[in-house]
């Protein structure tokens, strides 16, 4: 009986083990919190200094803003559900989320961008010929988000989760449903952040593959 009992226990201990990894198997960390391994950088000007846009401090990447550029993975990724915080510590600006970009590496590749502006986060547009079906408008890129900003005041962190599921994307800022693109032309591909003009700082960068 005794036996019985601890090899219950046993059981009980060892199924609740493996519960906690199937709910942690399959996050992949994009950033470190100590250097951008990882990750590449692309600036136009070949005689600046990329670390003097991109850094590293107290787990947050700090991004100057100058000169224009991105940031990116070295490897691409589909079917994910990707999770970051954003902010602008000083008066706002210009910067923007690169989903399934690809090479060459110029500005801007081609890609689907989830809009980080300040006032207009969670507008999506399209670059290099990238496409989906709710863009429409041959003359503008941009395809406006569906509700009125939920951003943060200046100066807090927002959270965005992004799905890409297929060639289906939804943009969420803040727990709330902003956009969806349908029929992506781009499926797949590396995940980029701009450098645009402000000063702009993410933290707490991962995704989740989605299975199929």
């Amino acid at each position: 009986m005794k036996r019985f009992l601890f090899l219950s226990i046993a059981l009980a201990l060892t199924a609740g083990a493996y519960a906690d990894e199937a709910k942690t198997v399959g996050r992949i960390e994009l950033f470190n919190g100590k250097n951008l391994d990882g990750w590449k950088t692309f600036l136009p000007d070949e005689k600046a200094d990329p670390e003097e846009t991109w850094s590293v401090k107290d787990g947050v990447i700090h991004c100057s803003g100058d000169p224009v550029g991105y940031l990116r993975t070295t490897r691409g990724y589909e079917n994910y559900t990707l999770y970051f915080e954003w902010r602008f510590p000083g008066k706002g600006g210009n910067s923007g989320v690169l989903l399934h970009g690809s090479e060459p590496d110029q500005v801007w590749p081609k890609s689907i961008e989830g809009q980080l502006e300040s006032g207009n986060a969670a507008d999506l547009w399209v670059i290099g010929g990238a496409d989906f079906a709710e863009h429409t408008n041959p003359d503008d890129r941009r395809v406006p988000r569906r509700e009125a900003s939920n951003e943060k005041p200046l100066g807090e962190w927002n959270a965005c989760k992004v799905v890409c599921d297929g060639d289906t994307i939804e943009l969420y800022v803040n727990g709330l449903l902003q956009n969806r693109a349908t029929e992506c032309t781009e499926t797949k591909g590396f995940i980029g952040f701009q450098s645009e003009g402000a000063p702009i700082e993410f933290r707490n960068l991962y995704l989740e593959p989605i299975r199929k």
